[in-house]
């Protein structure tokens, strides 16, 4: 049996985690709050994120962080991307040696504009070897309650992502291996933003014709970048991509359509902030983006939209017509 430690006891780290246990790990989930660890310990539930929905028995949790991450062979971080240099800066110390270092976040660092695994590398002196990005259509709460699912796992070693596969295996639950650590994390970092404009097309009562170009002409900027940055096409009509791109984009559980939408409807971000409680990570991702984009000369104009109507630089009704400005032969169809 393997010793998982997953750093994050939030909607998507514990429904990963229950995925984990019910392969047959022991898993051990760091919370911060004691009364969300007692309820995982004692009611097998995570009361505050996953109400409703029984854990299985191999997962645990703790305050402690030295004690989750102690003995585990795999270290899955699940945090707001934002918070992982801080954190990270704190838990190089207890990871261990040999651990194999998973990330589920889907951002781009502000500031820095990189990856998440670059950061994790970065911080933790950990080489890219060994440190995978699962990223795919994963609603938290259905992989919870344990509908199919499937996901990517992505890591410069084929024989690492093939371990973690294995690790990860469920008749729930099925992952699949690539080696495009590029691709899968930026179709993960842009998604979340893509979601946010279809969000604020559906806020603003737009129909599906709307929402359809959006999420494809989305899916277009996102593989510019992708390879511009070396990133293999493939990747982005698979499950890292298109997969997570139609998921994010459409289920009203996604974090970034929900605030899009409370934009659309009006809400100022203050107000969609709080109408959301959960992290968004495209609001703070948006602007990061759009830097990496124009380092690299890549034109991405939904995202430049996004990050303009964030900033308050224009209106959601100026959006829509924003978007329908570009100047004719600008793109190529289905560029």
């Amino acid at each position: 049996m393997t010793r998982i430690a997953v750093l994050s006891a939030g909607s998507w780290g514990t429904s990963m985690g229950a995925v984990l246990a019910d392969a047959g790990n022991q898993v051990v989930l760091h919370a911060r709050r004691p009364e969300l660890a007692d309820a995982i310990n004692s009611r097998h539930e995570n009361p505050r994120y996953l109400s409703g929905i029984s854990l299985p028995e191999r997962v645990t949790a703790t305050t402690d962080e030295a004690e989750a991450a102690r003995g585990a062979k795999v270290v899955v971080v699940s945090i707001p991307a934002q918070a992982l240099r801080e954190n990270l800066t704190r838990w190089t110390p207890l990871i261990p040696k040999d651990a194999v270092v998973v990330s589920l976040m889907k951002g781009i660092e502000t500031g820095t504009g990189m990856r998440m695994s670059q950061v994790i590398t970065e911080v933790t002196g950990i080489p890219s070897d060994r440190v995978a990005v699962l990223s795919g259509p994963n609603l938290a709460r259905e992989v919870a309650v344990r509908q199919p699912a499937a996901s990517a796992i992505a890591c410069t070693s084929s024989a690492v992502a093939t371990r973690l596969q294995n690790l990860a295996q469920t008749p729930h639950f099925r992952p699949y291996t690539t080696t495009d650590v590029v691709g899968c994390e930026l179709s993960g970092a842009v998604k979340n933003v893509i979601a946010l404009a279809v969000g604020l097309a559906t806020g603003m009562r737009l129909g599906d014709n709307s929402r359809a170009v959006l999420i494809t002409r989305g899916l277009a900027e996102t593989t510019r970048l992708g390879l511009a940055l070396g990133a293999d096409p493939l990747t982005f009509s698979g499950l890292a991509g298109a997969g997570d791109l139609m998921a994010t984009c459409s289920s009203p559980l996604s974090r970034n359509r929900t605030f899009g939408e409370h934009l659309g409807r009006g809400l100022t971000l203050a107000q969609a902030t709080a109408a959301t409680r959960q992290t968004a990570e495209g609001v703070a991702s948006a602007e990061s983006v759009l830097q990496l984009a124009r380092r690299h000369g890549v034109d991405m104009p939904i995202t430049e939209v996004v990050v303009n109507v964030l900033h308050g630089r224009i209106t959601t009704g100026q959006a829509a017509t924003r978007l329908m400005e570009r100047a004719p032969g600008a793109e190529r169809y289905a560029a």
